[in-house]
């Protein structure tokens, strides 16, 4: 149960994340807003690290595979894409379209057992499913 809360509270904060950075990037640039977000996550973490944790970071040199510390890179990226898609569709269709695609994406990564991920065999209802929120999509966008 608490992971439903965790991932319905995710999913809040990065669409109002979204918003903000949307709006930061239109008071400055997308490069100054990205590099904000990007820098006051930093000093959030490291915060955090403080109080809560104090492990080693030369444990993150004996990561493997090391394609596996892009995680970063990629956040620079995801922060891109969201307040483009969020200027240029507005909140709740970027939302609608990053979520379909983070579903797609989640289960062919979960069907061919990609970066570690245990293998999941083909279910039609998944299928289904997804070609349910395609559907609201397009009903959603539909003029």
């Amino acid at each position: 149960m608490i992971g439903i809360f965790i991932a319905l509270l995710s999913g809040a904060l990065m669409s109002v994340q979204g918003v903000f950075n949307t709006e930061v990037t239109k008071g400055s640039s997308m490069w100054v807003s990205t590099s904000w977000v990007q820098f006051s996550a930093l000093v959030v973490c490291l915060v955090a690290w403080f109080f809560a944790d104090r492990s080693s970071f030369a444990a993150i040199l004996e990561i493997q595979p090391k394609y596996m510390l892009l995680g970063g890179v990629i956040g620079a990226f995801i922060t891109l894409t969201v307040i483009k898609s969020m200027a240029a569709l507005g909140p709740a269709k970027a939302v609608m379209l990053i979520v379909v695609s983070q579903l797609i994406v989640a289960y062919m990564i979960e069907l061919f057992g990609m970066f570690g991920v245990d293998k999941q065999p083909f279910e039609w209802r998944r299928i289904l499913g997804m070609a349910i929120c395609i559907g609201g999509i397009i009903l959603f966008k539909w003029e």
